[in-house]
């Protein structure tokens, strides 16, 4: 039961009533805003005891959630996720700032795309040089260099420029009795003949042209080529039948006048290899400045670059 107000207590009860009518009313605000703006800094375990229900003598404590339903105290930086998301920009901000503007991924990624595009235009370059090189070599109607011949080859048996057609071949004219020259480009032409055919066999034909048929039939043809290479074709022929394909060819020979049976003498003649095309068209002239295996692989272009049809 409440206790009766005394006589003395009654004039302090109506001055205080009296202040509070006087007042003016204060503006509504939402109970969260009106705690959030007016509560004291609390210590952690009073901010603990006024989010969680207590008990008093009179029962359990009511907290604020329960007493505004839609008001929830959130910690001073904001919820879990604002915190995680916060954290996260964080980090990534200070990893830019570290790196800089690229990553060590952008510029390998960078180096290797500008050394492809550098590879790319400079084989594409070399190739249209190539390209360049054998149309200028080329005539109107027919070849500058080469054409339709009619010899024998070192097995006596005829055989002529359409039996190179569907493959490139690699012709050279010599003579049997050179002392030094002709060894050393055989033996080059070998070397080149085998790096050609480790990656393209059947690609290349290498031919042996005489400059000094009035010696080298067939039966010393055979005889000295077998000490090059197996792969090798041998021609001869008449005497005005190889001065016909040497002129086809630009080939300058020439032997002395008067010569008698049996008596040696030397010939004179260009030393150049002439590279022809499946066509029968002239490509390239290879001198004794190209080492085999430059050689080689100037043949090995021009194969990559073909677009006509090969012999099976």
């Amino acid at each position: 039961m409440s206790r009766p107000i005394s006589s003395s207590s009654r004039p302090l009860v109506r001055s205080l009533l009296r202040q509070a009518q006087q007042q003016p009313q204060q503006q509504q605000q939402p109970c969260s805003a009106r705690f959030l703006s007016s509560r004291p800094s609390l210590s952690p375990s009073a901010s603990s005891a006024l989010s969680s229900p207590s008990r008093s003598r009179n029962g359990p404590i009511p907290s604020i959630s329960s007493r505004c339903p839609g008001c929830q105290l959130l910690p001073p930086g904001g919820s879990y996720e604002q915190r995680r998301y916060k954290a996260k920009t964080v980090e990534e901000a200070r990893s830019r700032y570290r790196t800089g503007p690229f990553s060590w991924k952008a510029g390998l990624l960078f180096v290797l795309t500008s050394a492809g595009l550098v590879w790319y235009f400079e084989h594409e370059k070399q190739r249209m040089q190539r390209k360049r090189t054998a149309e200028a070599t080329k005539g109107v109607g027919r070849p500058k260099v080469g054409g339709p011949f009619e010899l024998v080859d070192q097995e006596g048996r005829p055989f002529s420029s359409e039996q190179l057609r569907g493959r490139y071949s690699l012709v050279y004219f010599g003579f049997t009795h050179c002392p030094d020259i002709c060894p050393e480009e055989l033996d080059k032409m070998a070397r080149m003949f085998d790096a050609v055919e480790a990656q393209h066999p059947g690609g290349v034909v290498p031919v042996f042209i005489t400059c000094d048929p009035a010696r080298d039939d067939p039966r010393v043809l055979k005889a000295y080529l077998a000490e090059f290479h197996p792969g090798f074709v041998g021609l001869t022929g008449t005497y005005d039948q190889v001065k016909a394909v040497c002129k086809a060819y630009r080939v300058y020979f020439s032997t002395p006048k008067d010569v008698k049976p049996g008596q040696d003498y030397l010939v004179d003649h260009s030393i150049y290899f002439y590279l022809m095309d499946p066509d029968g068209d002239f490509v390239e002239a290879l001198g004794r400045q190209h080492s085999p295996e430059q050689a080689a692989q100037v043949i090995l272009d021009h194969m990559k670059d073909w677009k006509g049809s090969w012999k099976q």
